[in-house]
């Protein structure tokens, strides 16, 4: 397949990265991606096997959110970007800064880079997290025309401000430096799917816990569901598609609460199905336990509240199609099996 051109993917060792890099390798494109530390580059080439064939067209380059020193050679030669790392805790950190700083200082060296070296566009991903929050949960489903609150800080996360920040930064960022550089974000729900290898997405977290048994019954959490495999085709789309320039589009297809994902569980893997709790946990039973555990209690301002999303933009706009989301449950599932990750 003839060279297309270009394509630097940052945070290449996560979990949308990884199937990112397998696409545009299977569409013909040289691709760079950025690794804290060289010494992933192995593992991450393993793991890119089962979806495409990581040769020469894909190299590695050092570079860290944290600081400027590798970014412009990264970038160098580039047509297009994805800006796809950005820190995703499985637990709230000790202060939220640890995730705001590096999540919107980062996004904007990677934009100046970008721009510096007279890329074409930046696709970025960014959240449902930057859309959904601290206005608290609603019946209708929010659009891109949506943004969280990031200053009510009852109704919102750390995880959900960093990236609410950090997404209103590329914007305010590029419309007064951007030059002729131009710039889309995707912002998918919780992403679940096949996983590769150890690194895969807190979403999935969701999914190991039901699995493993780990939880009595099911919290009253829910959340927008996507694909890690529609996500990384909704970047592809976004970066080619001439009318994306400028846009938002949301990465989500169907709203799931805990017990629904378990009894997609529960019914496809029967084997299974005696660990797997399709019951609901009263609220006040987790209030009390927040009181003895920290992580829960951070997350307490979710309960019971739906914050859905659609994503008929980029469905019409884009012409992307994602799958049901109960194949993605089962498929994150069957892998996590596989790779006795449970």
């Amino acid at each position: 397949m003839s060279d297309r051109g270009t394509v630097l993917v940052t945070g290449g060792s996560g979990y949308i990265a990884g199937f990112c890099i397998a696409q545009l390798l299977n569409e013909g494109w040289q691709v760079r991606a950025t690794l804290r530390s060289l010494s992933r580059e192995p593992q991450v080439r393993k793991s890119l096997e089962p979806l495409c064939k990581p040769d020469d067209r894909l190299s590695f380059h050092t570079a860290d959110l944290n600081a400027d020193a590798g970014w412009p050679k990264a970038v160098e030669g580039a047509q297009y970007v994805m800006h796809v790392a950005s820190p995703l805790p499985s637990s709230d950190p000790k202060s939220a800064d640890d995730l705001i700083i590096p999540a919107r200082d980062g996004t904007l060296r990677v934009l100046k880079a970008a721009r510096d070296a007279g890329v074409k566009r930046v696709v970025e991903t960014s959240s449902v997290a930057a859309i959904a929050y601290g206005r608290g949960g609603r019946e209708t489903a929010h659009t891109e025309a949506d943004w969280s609150d990031d200053a009510n800080l009852k109704d919102i996360g750390p995880y959900e401000r960093s990236k609410t920040i950090a997404e209103r930064a590329a914007w305010d960022w590029h419309k007064r430096e951007g030059g002729g550089m131009e710039l889309c974000m995707v912002n998918p729900g919780a992403v679940l799917g096949p996983v590769l290898g150890a690194d895969f997405s807190a979403s999935l977290e969701i999914v190991k816990l039901i699995l493993e048994g780990a939880l009595p019954a099911c919290p009253r959490f829910g959340f927008p569901i996507v694909d890690v495999r529609d996500v990384a085709d909704l970047h592809y789309r976004a970066m080619l598609a001439p009318n994306a320039a400028g846009q938002r589009y949301i990465a989500a297809n169907g709203y799931y609460w805990m017990k629904d994902v378990a009894a997609v569980l529960k019914a496809g893997l029967p084997d299974r199905a005696s660990k797997i709790p399709t019951s609901e946990l009263p609220d006040l039973m987790l209030r009390l336990s927040a009181l003895f555990n920290p992580v829960v209690r951070g997350r307490l301002f979710e309960l019971g509240k739906k914050r859905d999303a659609t994503s008929a933009k980029a469905q019409s706009e884009l012409g992307w199609t994602p799958r049901a989301p109960q194949d993605s449950i089962m498929d994150a599932a069957r892998s996590m099996i596989a790779l006795k990750i449970v």
